[in-house]
């Protein structure tokens, strides 16, 4: 798209840019391929550089308090200096890598509510900086990861919520500054046990960690915790709904002790924090590494973020996940 601000930022007759993605769909630990485009203005431009930013809505919690900002976890510049003469067309292809680490943000073609990811346009020109319109992407999960999701569907569980997290899990090897939390719904044989499960990845090229916490009801209370350590391929031939079904089982005869593989104690993130609850919508339906290097960008809060994501309704039932 073109760039709205870009006159406010350099003036009118400016150049103008759009970035142009070969496919908005895209899986953790793939190339995000495309092009930037651009057009000369009325006088010739001295580009000193043009940088794209994966960009993701993020929840950052102050005290009793939440706040929502945009946080930029993969940075890739595509271009060095040059002369982008007046009205010259110039084209920079570009390939992004997607951490592995990359929230999910879309199942079997239906938009996950509650999250919104973007790449991000950045074009500096004489000591000015213009950080464009966001170009929305849409991250898959691997075959590893929607194993584990479609296991709860066929639990019976139905999809509350997510977001995204600032903070790191305890005892996982995590890139990003920041962790997805996926939140179900018990069904009725569950219910009495606990009110909700969440459910986080931490991915990477040699496979997936798999989190579990639930929030207990009845003699037991407090959170339990429940993790999984697999490869790729294990992940694909696991038993999925019978390990989240024995888990749960043993909520209701040891309490919050925690199971699964690898570490089975321990705290799921630091500082965890609870959610007021969301509006909860209908089930699924049909569910069909390389560049992370920690905080690049920083945290943008406030307002900014209906600015950027424009067009979001931020509900988080009606047609959505």
């Amino acid at each position: 798209m073109v760039f709205k601000r870009m006159l406010g930022a350099f003036g009118v007759g400016a150049p103008s840019v759009d970035t142009v993605l070969a496919d908005p769909r895209v899986r953790p630990g793939g190339p995000l391929d495309g092009e930037v485009r651009l057009k000369g203005g009325d006088f010739d431009a001295e580009i000193e550089h043009i940088t794209l930013g994966l960009v993701a809505r993020v929840e950052l919690e102050h005290g009793d308090g939440e706040n929502t900002g945009i946080g930029e976890f993969t940075r890739v510049q595509v271009s060095g200096p040059f002369t982008l003469r007046k009205g010259e067309d110039r084209v920079i292809g570009f390939q992004v890598p997607v951490p592995w680490e990359a929230p999910i943000s879309e199942i079997g073609g239906e938009h996950l509510a509650g999250m919104e990811l973007g790449v991000r346009t950045e074009l500096a020109i004489a000591k000015a900086v213009d950080k464009g319109d966001l170009d929305m992407v849409a991250v898959e999960p691997l075959p590893s990861q929607l194993r584990v999701l479609q296991a709860f569907l066929d639990l019976g569980f139905r999809f509350r919520s997510a977001d995204l997290e600032v903070g790191y899990v305890h005892g996982a090897r995590q890139e990003l500054p920041f962790y997805q939390e996926i939140e179900f719904y018990p069904p009725p044989r569950y219910a009495g046990l606990t009110g909700e499960v969440e459910l986080t990845f931490v991915t990477s090229a040699e496979g997936l960690e798999v989190i579990l916490e639930a929030d207990q009801r009845g003699h037991f209370s407090g959170d339990a915790i429940g993790r999984f350590h697999v490869g790729h391929e294990e992940a694909l031939g696991t038993d999925w709904p019978g390990e989240i079904d024995r888990w749960l089982g043993t909520l209701a005869a040891h309490g919050p002790g925690g199971y699964g593989h690898g570490d089975p104690h321990g705290g799921h993130h630091d500082d965890h924090g609870h959610h007021a609850p969301h509006q909860g919508g209908p089930g699924w339906g049909t569910v069909a590494a390389a560049g992370a290097a920690g905080v690049v960008g920083g945290i943008v809060a406030g307002e900014v973020v209906e600015e950027i994501f424009e067009g979001d309704d931020e509900e988080d039932g009606g047609g959505d996940w």
